[in-house]
């Protein structure tokens, strides 16, 4: 059950009658995707520190990340990645969103532009994104930031790398303060209950789902490969404590549930989050929904709470 304002949104999406991502090229997708990115998001926090960089990946590719700061301090750091199944979004989709965690918790946050599908399969997104880990943790006091407290986060396709760098980042001895999970993808396969149940959307539906993950992966083995798939990661003891913000009425809700009870079997500190009669998204639609702006508020607290010194 939505609640009216999501509903009303959904219904206004509908109305607008924009071909869905599966019925376009991946170029056009990505377009499209660009060009409604703002339309429900807050007003832009303004930031004393906003810095466009590059990072090396292992390639030698130069990777685009932006670096938002409320203050000139030493800072701790979030780095965030986008959604947008690995095939859509970028740094300018989520700027908003990375300017409010920052505002809001008082921490610095990089924005990675990890290498999108069909172009760059997997395993390039999680590639690119422990890279940019490794990166941040070892040059942060050259970006005046404080590499000792440090958080991954992201939303979607992007929480699943932040799950991913998060279970690197144990076995490398990064020490990680916090991973920061807005309606992970943890699952290889859409066969869960919450799958079924909203299969025709809204939003984010079974096609659209099986479309985005066909321009990534290129086999099963790659659907069932962990850094695909982070429940199927053999442990996740000692991996950083988790805040799992959820939509309820979204295909991916019960793979959520799941890589939280996974991480607490483990031992590990989860705090879950499951926001009532909202889909997909609804973190970027903070001016028509309510919900987003409490999971923007919840999101930084445990920021906040995490990072402090």
């Amino acid at each position: 059950m939505l609640t009216p304002k999501m509903a009303s949104v959904v219904e206004r999406m509908a109305r607008a009658g924009h071909p869905p991502f599966n019925e376009l090229t991946a170029a056009e997708a990505k377009a499209s995707y660009e060009k409604g990115a703002g339309v429900l998001e807050v007003p832009k926090p303004a930031l004393s520190r906003i810095e466009d960089f590059h990072i090396a990946a292992r390639d030698g590719f130069a990777l685009p990340a932006r670096l938002y700061a409320p203050s000139a301090d030493v800072l701790p750091v979030l780095v965030f990645f986008h959604g947008g199944g690995f095939t859509v979004g970028s740094i300018a989709t989520h700027d908003t969103l990375c300017r409010v965690l920052a505002s809001r918790s008082g921490c610095a946050v990089v924005s990675i532009d990890y290498r999108l599908a069909p172009a760059h399969k997997f395993p390039t997104a999680s590639n690119d994104a422990w890279d940019a880990v490794l990166f941040i943790a070892r040059e942060a006091a050259s970006l005046g930031l404080d590499g000792s407290r440090l958080a991954l986060g992201g939303d979607s396709a992007g929480g699943t790398l932040a799950a991913v760098c998060a279970v690197m980042a144990r076995d490398a001895g990064i020490p990680v303060a916090l991973q920061l999970l807005f309606y992970p993808g943890t699952t290889a396969h859409q066969d869960t209950p919450s799958h079924q149940r909203f299969a025709c959307g809204p939003l984010l539906d079974e096609p659209l789902i099986s479309w985005f993950f066909s321009q990534y992966v290129c086999t099963q083995a790659d659907r069932d490969d962990w850094r695909f798939a982070p429940l199927n990661a053999d442990d996740v003891d000692g991996v950083a404590p988790a805040w799992i913000g959820l939509a309820e009425a979204d295909p991916l809700v019960d793979e959520g549930v799941a890589y939280a009870d996974k991480l607490r079997a483990a031992g590990v500190q989860v705090d879950l989050e499951i926001y009532r009669g909202v889909i997909h998204e609804f973190i970027k639609m903070g001016r028509a929904i309510p919900e987003a702006l409490q999971a923007h508020a919840d999101a930084a607290k445990a920021m906040k709470e995490a990072l402090k010194p």
